[in-house]
């Protein structure tokens, strides 16, 4: 959506707390021996509390508050009683609705200490994110975005999972643009001051392919390697990004 009121903004940054306040109350609950069902628990408690909803079950009707992946699913996890291990990762992606508005932001985080393989592995979703933020301002292409996503994962020895991107977002989860983590030629429409979206590296340690598994959702790396996804909702401003989702 593109921000054309005060009404808008607040109603976006009001529901993206809510995405940062539910994935720090999961965030907190990972441990080895939690379910991932235990984890989506807490975060629709966290809706409730705020009068919002999970916008994946509303629009698409995921069987979840919260898309929950561990180890080599990259997104889409369905929530369930799959007991955490140390050594794991997991990632915890929140779409909330409040009043008509979405946000959407993601974390992937070790059960336990993680291993220097799955340690790297976060830092880079992290400063691949983090860079992806820097390259989104106005006039840029969209490409932008991608080219500092996917340089920045490359340089640390990571592979972007091409196939998954992260897209405009505001009144419902998936709105123009498209925003692949890689220099796609093809998006060279131009960031514009108001738009809002969400950046979303989504990382592996081995090769950048994806399949999908037999539940019908969840999307995981075609060789098996570790995954991580970062993510932010982010508001195109005059002086550069602002995050919505941040803590």
């Amino acid at each position: 959506m593109s921000i054309e009121s005060p009404a808008d903004l607040e109603g976006v940054r009001a529901a993206g707390r809510v995405v940062a306040e539910t994935i720090e109350a999961m965030r907190e609950r990972v441990a080895p021996g939690v379910t991932t069902l235990e984890l989506d628990e807490a975060a629709g408690e966290v809706f409730r509390r705020h009068g919002a909803v999970s916008a994946p079950r509303l629009v698409y009707g995921f069987p979840g508050e919260t898309c929950i992946c561990v180890d080599d699913e990259a997104v889409h996890g369905i929530p369930g009683r799959r007991v955490l291990r140390k050594g794991q990762l997991v990632t915890l992606d929140v779409t909330a609705e409040l009043d008509g508005y979405v946000a959407d932001a993601a974390v992937t985080v070790p059960v336990g200490e993680p291993s220097p393989e799955a340690a790297a592995l976060l830092e880079a979703a992290d400063a691949a994110l983090a860079r992806g933020i820097e390259a989104a301002q106005a006039g840029r292409p969209v490409r932008a975005i991608g080219r500092a996503v996917e340089a920045e994962a490359s340089r640390r020895g990571f592979s972007v999972l091409r196939e998954l991107t992260g897209h405009g977002v505001g009144r419902t989860i998936h709105e123009p643009p498209t925003v692949p983590n890689w220099d796609d030629p093809a998006a060279f429409e131009p960031l514009t001051e108001g738009l809002v979206l969400t950046i979303e590296p989504i990382l592996a340690a081995g090769g950048g392919r994806v399949a999908a598994c037999a539940d019908g959702w969840t999307i995981r790396t075609a060789d098996g390697s570790l995954a991580a996804h970062a993510e932010h909702t982010i508001l195109i401003t005059p002086t550069g990004a602002r995050i919505l989702t941040a803590a």
